[in-house]
């Protein structure tokens, strides 16, 4: 082992708190003594011969830090301190390391090298830095550098010490409406900021998603996230689906080119939907029949499954997940203003507004003339919190219309 990555060992140990500082010292000028005599020990032989460490503490530390991934490109990004690997997916391995001029813990993004001679990988990988860079929000994941050192692409960013909102889900088996309903204000914030400025995330789930030991909640990964207006960008996309099955948009599943904040809006409805029944919207054995089911089945109700549910998250839930984005929120604002209502004991008044519009338009594609005082008494900003006699005669209206146009088929 090279006398550098001895040195990182050493640090990792005492880190890690297997040794102490100065066993380390000890065990390195014995080293450098026996050296001196024409006898080479490395530091680890050194500790384990002294007591210091034994053979199985080393293994586990091995496999805890990646043995094939830890000590190589981690450890040639200058100015960090590697000090443990967080996780790795298919796409990054994700350490945790100390910013040495800051003196700050902060988390870092390696690229694998199998997908650094990958531009198509790269170029993402870069996209990703650069949309967080210009996002400055309190409910996203801070970026702090980006670059590449030694043949290994990385990206660095605030270090978030607490859980996703998946560890959330498994360890209740569903999260408490009022938390669930705080927890997806706080991500609808962090996505009004990303949409306002041109990005969209397009991978809203619950595992993108975390928690800080203080509560704060902080959109993270925009590994996807995309610029609306780089349509270069949409145009080699197009075709395929971004995004994870169990919370994809329909937009998304189909490969369009002209994506944007509603798919978001999707997403983070399905992560509510996740959070509040304890199930994904929609479930099967494979990820193309689970879009099959986002493309053309109905959503079952949250407020069905979850039986405590208000009436008021069932409906917003209902509008994030309209299959037609024109059905959606129309921004981001008017979702995150029912948020606040309903947490508030309030009704969602845009997703009332919104189902209105649906029935208009429905109502008038069936032949069914409404008028605009109708229409006007529609809006619940309008009619207050009781019954709508309006809305219940033209409901009735369309269902007996509908039943008058089956028996015509059935008489002719």
């Amino acid at each position: 082992m090279a006398g550098e990555d001895e040195s990182q060992l050493g640090r990792k140990l005492v880190d890690g708190r297997m040794v102490t500082a100065d066993e380390v010292a000890l065990c390195q000028e014995r080293c450098r003594e026996l050296a001196e005599n024409g006898e080479d020990i490395t530091l680890i032989k050194m500790l384990v011969r002294e007591g210091y460490v034994t053979k199985s503490q080393l293994a586990r530390m091995n496999r805890s830090l990646g043995d094939d991934s830890m000590y190589k490109p981690a450890q040639q990004i200058p100015g960090f301190q590697i000090m443990a690997k967080l996780g790795q997916g298919a796409m990054a391995t994700v350490y945790k390391a100390r910013q040495l001029s800051l003196d700050r813990i902060v988390a870092v993004k390696v690229l694998p090298k199998r997908l650094s001679e990958n531009q198509e990988f790269v170029d993402r990988f870069y996209r990703e830095g650069r949309a967080a860079a210009q996002l400055n929000h309190p409910n996203i994941v801070q970026a702090i550098d980006v670059g590449e050192a030694g043949g290994y692409h990385y990206f660095v960013m605030e270090f978030i010490d607490g859980k996703t909102v998946y560890d959330m889900i498994q360890e209740k088996r569903g999260v408490p409406e009022a938390d669930a309903i705080r927890v997806i204000l706080q991500t609808a914030e962090a996505l009004e900021h990303a949409h306002a400025r041109g990005f969209i995330h397009r991978d809203v789930k619950p595992k993108n998603v975390m928690i800080t030991q203080s509560g704060d909640v902080k959109l993270a990964d925009m590994g996807l996230a995309r610029e609306v207006s780089d349509y270069e960008t949409a145009q080699s996309e197009a075709g395929r689906a971004y995004g994870t099955p169990y919370y994809i948009s329909p937009e998304q599943i189909r490969g369009e080119i002209n994506i944007d904040f509603r798919a978001d809006v999707y997403s983070l409805g399905a992560t509510f939907y996740h959070m509040v029944t304890g199930a994904v919207p929609f479930d099967g054995s494979t990820p193309s029949a689970v879009m099959h089911k986002h493309l053309k089945e109905e959503l079952p109700p949250a407020d069905h499954k979850n039986t405590s549910l208000s009436a008021g998250v069932g409906e917003i839930i209902e509008v994030m997940m309209a299959k037609r984005r024109d059905e959606r929120y129309s921004t981001t604002r008017d979702l995150i203003v029912d948020l606040k209502s309903v947490s508030e004991g309030g009704p969602p008044f845009q997703a009332r507004k919104q189902y209105d519009d649906q029935t208009l338009e429905t109502l008038a594609s069936s032949g069914v003339t409404v008028t605009s005082a109708a229409a006007e008494d529609l809006d619940p900003r309008l009619r207050g919190d009781g019954p709508n006699v309006t809305v219940v005669m033209l409901i009735i209206l369309l269902i007996l219309s509908i039943l008058g146009n089956f028996a015509q088929m059935l008489l002719g």
